[in-house]
């Protein structure tokens, strides 16, 4: 039987708040005392944390641990906007290092700062659950930023022609049309796809719709003649057999 690990606790020591630094502004920490966030949403900088320095632009963000105590400052003429709050949290490991990453889904984050603000200033349970969830979301990009560092647009590309395929397995999808989408030749899309999902785009399509064609059977009415045909088989008999062969049951068993 698998045992998952209990859920992150996080709790908030701080409303989620946004500064727009001062002109004059600099920053000399002393050592914090508890969790915290820091991102930049605007404007130009540099900090520096136990000798090591980084250059703050839109898209930045930091975690830092109790007793971290980082410096820094900023170009008066393109002041920063930041975002942050002060944190506990019941257990290691959502602090990465180095304290700092740069989160290239701007947009994400932009939105996930702003909602936890606003439902924290509800000054309801829900409104605090949902600034905590927001935090959870951030601290998990900003992770992903430290340990998965230098994601191309040839990579976002990638990913986003598997998210389409994902969407819509049932469309008569060919390597030639997933390549023009993803702006690669079909030798440089298959290449990169592997490397990305760990299968070439044909089986990773198949998976899609092998997996789509579990949830129609098991939360629909459809027949197994019906979901074939809505996955884009016309041949009932061998939609069966990739059935089986990645699920180890038979269409007709799991209907």
């Amino acid at each position: 039987m698998s045992h998952y690990p209990a859920p992150l606790r996080l709790d908030l020591l701080s409303p989620p708040t946004f500064w727009r630094c001062e002109p004059s502004w600099s920053w000399v920490s002393r050592p914090l005392p508890d969790h915290l966030l820091w991102c930049v949403l605007d404007g130009r900088g540099s900090m520096e944390l136990a000798g090591e320095r980084r250059e703050l632009h839109p898209g930045v963000c930091a975690v830092f641990a109790p007793g971290d105590a980082p410096r820094a400052t900023h170009d008066p003429r393109r002041r920063l906007l930041v975002f942050g709050m002060h944190f506990k949290v019941d257990r290691s490991g959502v602090v990465p290092d180095p304290r700092w990453g740069e989160v290239m889904d701007r947009e994400l984050l932009g939105v996930l700062a702003r909602t936890s603000d606003a439902s924290y200033r509800r000054q309801d349970p829900l409104g605090r659950r949902q600034a905590e969830l927001c935090l959870e979301q951030v601290l998990g990009l900003v992770w992903d930023a430290v340990h998965n560092p230098g994601r191309s647009a040839t990579d976002t590309a990638v990913d986003e022609v598997a998210r389409q395929l994902r969407q819509d397995p049932g469309h008569d999808w060919t390597v030639a049309e997933m390549a023009h989408r993803a702006a690669l030749s079909r030798a440089q899309f298959t290449r990169r796809f592997v490397a990305q999902l760990g299968m070439s785009p044909a089986q990773y399509l198949i998976q899609c719709r092998i997996d789509r064609a579990h949830e129609l059977l098991t939360e629909t009415g459809l027949t197994v003649t019906q979901t074939a045909a809505a996955l884009g088989y016309t041949d009932v008999p061998y939609f069966s057999r990739q059935y089986k062969q990645r699920t180890g049951r038979s269409p007709s068993q799991d209907r």
